[in-house]
């Protein structure tokens, strides 16, 4: 008989040998500081991003024949000119610019400069407007997000994404990045505070962040293990007609 009720027990047993998961962020932050932020990378444009170009002044004429040409050149409904494969883009009255591996300032700059040979008091905006990280593993909503702007930092990217299940490994997260032809990947511990001084911290366009699942979802979806709770579940079943038989 108890040989029966411990197999009865054993499907509230083995929950409990799960290991504990460290579900906090920044569990070794103690009090609240404050710090300089000193690691924000410095975004400079890469083939394929896109940028808009808008530009004010005492000639309005030619002000909206420039800007007026953002949304000819429109990608995917977006008015802007494409960095193309050879780190140019192309604008109205001016021809082709070098543009990658430039900061958004250097490329008013460099515009303002080439602008300032034709009219004058020329004012130049520039925007990259597709900046595009990807979120997949263990997040709620796993996605690819274009956001407006380009500053986006890790805990944003992952709150965008619905933030990570509960299977999410904190202490475990890759975040891929390609920059120059070379692609490099690192680990992010967020249950550690230190993950504010890393490079990585603060994301740059097209990175991709994976969220790796902890091992007791790895076991859960093994096919091997698949059949084992249908498995306890028919032990169970037999053990209480047993019972009721002997009794």
């Amino acid at each position: 008989m108890k040989k029966l009720y411990l197999v009865l027990l054993i499907p509230l047993i083995l929950p409990a040998c799960s290991p504990q998961r460290n579900l906090v962020y920044f569990g070794n932050l103690s009090e609240v500081s404050n710090s300089q932020i000193t690691n924000q990378p410095e975004l400079k444009l890469q083939k394929n991003d896109q940028i808009s170009v808008s530009l004010t002044s005492l000639n309005a004429e030619y002000d909206i024949l420039f800007t007026g040409a953002n949304n000819n050149n429109a990608i995917n409904g977006k008015p802007g000119y494409r960095v193309n494969n050879n780190g140019k883009i192309t604008l109205p009255r001016i021809g082709d610019i070098p543009v990658e591996g430039l900061t958004i300032e250097q490329v008013q700059a460099l515009i303002t400069k080439e602008l300032k040979k034709q009219i004058k008091e020329p004012v130049v905006v520039a925007q990259l407007i597709n900046f595009k990280i990807t979120v997949i593993g263990e997040v709620n909503h796993p996605a690819s997000v274009s956001i407006p702007g380009d500053e986006l930092n890790l805990l944003e990217a992952l709150g965008m994404a619905g933030d990570m299940t509960v299977y999410g490994k904190r202490e475990n997260v890759l975040v891929i990045r390609e920059e120059n032809g070379i692609r490099n990947m690192t680990r992010l511990n967020l249950n550690d505070k230190n993950i504010f001084e890393s490079p990585y911290f603060h994301l740059k366009q097209n990175d991709i962040i994976y969220v790796e699942p902890d091992k007791a979802k790895e076991k859960e979806y093994s096919p091997n293990n698949r059949a084992l709770p249908i498995i306890t579940a028919c032990i169970s079943a037999v053990a209480v007609l047993l019972t009721a038989l002997i009794r």
